[in-house]
């Protein structure tokens, strides 16, 4: 530590004793360090009074790693009265100390002087600022270093409003992030691609549906393309809220033939008019997914068995597993869900044995049917049963014929404790 330290004093007449006491300062093995240490060095018997450069940071940075903000501060204060001049690497260190040990007053203090002075702040430094203020709750502060920014240095604006934009929004500060699209806009500059599609995801998770929808039009004003990512925030606060019109006008705008995005936007097409029991409609969809040239997946199926054994439609669930063979589409812990739960809730369990005989009983349970179906359909009997089993059940190799035993025996026993009183 002392050769870093003394490699930034070249500037100093008095060397090798400042860099002795600074040595002494930065490794000393007790938490509190002497004012008086600093006081008697050589830096306050400069009898030139010539302003100097100099470069304290490796001090700096090491007080901050001890979590030592007033001893870097009367370093701070003893530099001003000994007429040396802190170089940027100096400021920014004491300005990232300040602020990542709760100092928010005393950070403030140094960025207006590195903005009153010739340096220019950097990205990297600004970048550490802003995560620091955010981990404290200090949004004010973040957004008057981008009104800062945007007064003294506009050329870097763009990418330091970008930063307070996500540091905003993914805190729910819906109405500072958009403070500071609106000075953007003042300034006539656009949002990047990455910014503008946070953007979007923000108000899909922490605003209205109104604001998502507003968000998303500017979007499409703007030439850019929404993401995969951003589609399925948005499509999950649709279907939460369930408005699913608003969701399928939102599909067919996005367009439905986007074949970089696979099937989701088709199978939330079809999870919509499920989960209002739409048969009609969720068969006419379906059909027109098949002669778009889209081959239906896992989850397109799982949608329909759900619908169809919430019904009890026993031959339109027969018919789904077949087509589901014909094309290798092998079920997973939800298709054994749906059988299961509409063979049990009509009290036909003698009968599941000519279903699931056909099906990969002998295979490992697994899910993988996309999570938004469950936002809207929920988690069958069968399937939250066999959940729990395999998470706090004894470790074995569980099969979906091991959990169909298990689940039919604990219904047994349900129902004969219910009549038994």
């Amino acid at each position: 530590m002392a050769s870093l330290l003394t490699t930034g004093l070249i500037h100093s007449p008095h060397l090798s004793l400042k860099a002795h006491r600074l040595k002494l300062l930065s490794c000393s093995p007790s938490p509190p360090i002497d004012r008086k240490l600093i006081k008697d060095s050589k830096l306050s018997r400069d009898s030139s009074r010539k302003i100097k450069v100099v470069d304290y940071a490796p001090l700096i940075e090491n007080l901050n790693r001890r979590r030592l903000p007033d001893e870097a501060h009367e370093v701070f204060i003893q530099m001003k009265s000994d007429n040396l001049l802190p170089n940027y690497r100096t400021l920014s260190a004491l300005m990232l100390c300040f602020a990542q040990n709760g100092s928010v007053l005393r950070a403030r203090t140094i960025w207006e002087e590195i903005l009153n002075s010739s340096f220019v702040p950097d990205l990297v430094v600004i970048s550490k600022l802003m995560s620091a203020y955010e981990k404290m709750g200090s949004f004010s502060e973040v957004s008057k270093i981008t009104r800062d920014i945007s007064a003294r240095h506009p050329k870097l604006l763009p990418v330091v409003c970008s930063l307070a934009i996500c540091c905003f929004g993914k805190n729910g500060q819906l109405q500072l992030m958009e403070d500071t699209i609106e000075e953007l806009d003042s300034k006539e500059i656009s949002l990047d691609s990455a910014t503008a599609n946070l953007v979007i995801r923000y108000y899909s998770v922490f605003g209205t549906l109104e604001k998502m929808e507003q968000g998303y039009s500017r979007l499409r004003k703007s030439g850019v393309v929404i993401e995969e990512r951003e589609i399925r925030a948005v499509l999950l606060a649709y279907l939460k809220q369930r408005k699913f019109y608003r969701l399928r006008e939102f599909c067919s705008e996005v367009g439905l033939g986007r074949r970089n995005l696979g099937n989701m936007l088709w199978n939330s097409v079809l999870l919509s008019y499920a989960a209002d029991f739409k048969m009609k409609s969720l068969q006419r969809e379906f059909i027109g997914m098949r002669g778009a040239g889209y081959s239906p997946d896992l989850t397109t199926f799982n949608i329909r068995a759900l619908a169809f054994s919430r019904m009890a439609l026993f031959w339109d669930l027969h018919l789904t597993l077949e087509h589901m063979r014909r094309l290798s589409i092998v079920p997973d812990l939800v298709t054994f869900g749906c059988v299961v739960d509409a063979y049990m809730d009509r009290r036909l369990a003698r009968n599941l044995e000519f279903v699931y005989n056909r099906m990969n009983l002998d295979d490992s349970p697994l899910v993988l049917t996309d999570p938004l179906v469950f936002e809207v359909l929920g988690k069958g009997d069968f399937h939250l049963s066999s959940e729990a089993v395999l998470e706090f059940g004894q470790r074995r190799n569980w099969t979906y014929r091991k959990l169909i035993r298990v689940y039919l025996k604990k219904k047994l026993r349900r129902d004969q404790i219910f009549w038994n009183y």
